[in-house]
């Protein structure tokens, strides 16, 4: 692939970025200390762990064998306002990954900081957008010989893929998904790569679509306008201006608690999942001092929940390192109401569920949701000139984004080293303060949290309340201890295994939010 015009959904994230507020997406995957063999200082053949250079040399291995890292975006003369994907004649992987040391201490609580920080920075234009880093623990506790943690933050900006595509891209820094590319590769046919020219053949039919796509357009726009707000009163933290600054609080709840809430209740898991966001941040509220909404709906806050667009197999089987056909971003997203008004935890949930059934019976082109459905109908020029615009117009669509992010089944590694946790980072729109990540791996709901800095300085409130939030659905999901009756000793053959749990049908933990 030589050239590729930008979709109209990625035109529309380059051109909403700015400073304060970067387009990028991102990861931060822990992994095990694993063991070698290398010379300690002074001492050979101690057991100090996996080298750090190693690593980096790996990761920029990885990363430059993954086609689509190596394009960058480039202005065209048509269409107009428009802007295309080519290959970096001068690509130099280097200027792309780093390796970092973090100083001594806690080694999760560093890198949550220190990822944090990284994603403050926007990534540098007139190169491919996107980062990568090993984040190196520091010595291990009282100097004794092991090995050391490390993770690796991956940053892509949102032009280059949501989060399906971000997924297949970045996962193929991972032992098992990297070789089995290597082995595809080699058996893979040279495709040639696709003009971004119309033939004369192709004029009379593209003028035709986009008559189709105005009616379209036209009709998605009027259903955003009427789910609109005036009314801009909300939570104050979630609302406060931007200062510029990122940072990262990290939870981690168990898959099968949540499943237990699911199997009792009906919905799906990430129904639960969404139950559990709107009360923790009720929580969070109520230990802030903040006013809780009115008990009316329409005065909760609005959740913006990404849907994509792209099946996971397509991602999975083909071209999402490469690029290729549909390699551009391909999203929707539903609106939903936090009921952070409501006080009960399963009358909550049932909330969740309710709107999420009204949102999947209407579809992802109805309501406010639709307006990724909208930026994909419009002239590249509307998106270079209406950019301040629209951005600024997030405010009045929804409070938070609370997005989900799937990955492989399968158990991951980087260098022999077993990815222990994983936790995504959406970017912040202009307006929003706060943004909510979710992935399952390893029998585990990794929750990854980011902030404005300075608008949520308690940010690891709100991580810490949503674990206290899905114990609360757990125990109300509880079921009642049977009556005791009383029985004569001869009677009872033995004692009776209370604890037997009827299985749970599997969940597929890379199911989309609205799954």
């Amino acid at each position: 692939m030589t050239t590729e015009l930008l979709a109209p959904l990625d035109l529309a994230f380059w051109h909403l970025e700015s400073p304060e507020h970067p387009m990028h997406l991102g990861a931060l995957a822990v992994f095990e200390a694993a063991q070698g063999v290398q010379d300690g200082p002074g001492v050979p053949g101690v057991r100090t762990g996996v080298d750090d250079e190693a690593l980096l040399d790996l990761l920029a291995t990885r990363a430059a064998a993954v086609p689509r890292l190596r394009m960058l975006v480039r202005d065209v003369l048509l269409p107009v306002g428009g802007a295309a994907w080519s290959v970096d004649e001068d690509f130099d992987v280097r200027r792309h990954v780093r390796l970092v040391e973090l100083p001594p201490g806690d080694f999760a609580e560093e890198a949550s900081r220190l990822a944090g920080e990284l994603m403050e920075r926007p990534l540098e234009r007139g190169i491919p957008p996107w980062e990568m880093y090993v984040l190196a623990g520091g010595p291990t506790e009282g100097g004794a010989p092991g090995g050391r943690p490390f993770a690796v933050l991956v940053k892509l900006h949102h032009a280059l893929a949501d989060g399906m595509r971000a997924v297949a891209i970045g996962a193929g820094i991972f032992d098992e998904i990297a070789d089995a590319r290597a082995a595809g590769a080699r058996r893979a046919r040279p495709t040639p790569p696709r003009s971004w020219l119309p033939g004369p053949w192709q004029v009379a039919d593209m003028a035709r679509n986009r008559l189709g796509e105005l009616g379209r357009a036209l009709g998605i726009g009027a259903s955003v306008v009427r789910a609109s707000r005036l009314d801009l009163r909300g939570t104050p933290a979630l609302m406060a201006g931007s200062s510029g600054t990122r940072q990262l609080a990290t939870a981690v709840l168990p898959l099968e608690d949540v499943r237990q809430v699911r199997k009792a209740h009906g919905g799906t898991v990430n129904d639960v999942l969404l139950a559990t966001v709107a009360g923790a941040l009720r929580r969070w509220m109520l230990e802030r001092g903040e006013q809780l909404p009115d008990r009316d709906p329409r005065s909760d806050p609005r959740a913006l929940v990404p849907v994509s667009g792209r099946r996971p197999s397509r991602v999975r089987q083909g071209t999402g390192a490469g690029g290729g056909s549909g390699s551009g971003n391909m999203l929707s997203a539903y609106l939903l109401g936090l009921p952070v008004s409501e006080p009960d935890p399963l009358s909550r949930l049932t909330a969740v569920r309710r709107s999420m059934d009204r949102n999947k019976k209407d579809g992802p082109s109805r309501g406010a949701g639709a307006v990724a459905v909208l930026a994909g109908q419009l002239h590249p020029l509307a998106h270079r000139l209406g950019a301040p615009i629209a951005g600024s117009a997030a405010r009045i669509l929804f409070d938070v984004l609370v997005t989900s992010v799937p990955l492989p089944r399968a158990t991951l590694s980087f260098g022999g080293c077993p990815l222990r946790e994983i936790y995504p980072m959406a970017p912040l729109a202009r307006g929003q303060s706060l943004a909510v990540g979710l992935t399952t791996y390893g029998g585990q709901v990794h929750v990854g949290l980011v902030a404005d800095g300075k608008a949520v300085p308690d940010l690891g409130g709100l991580a810490k309340n949503m674990n206290e939030e899905l114990n609360v659905l757990l125990r109300a999901t509880a079921p009642t201890a049977p009556a005791v009756v009383t029985v004569p000793p001869a009677a009872v053959p033995g004692e009776r295994d209370m604890s037997a749990v009827p299985a749970v049908p599997a969940v597929s933990a890379g199911a989309d939010l609205v799954g």
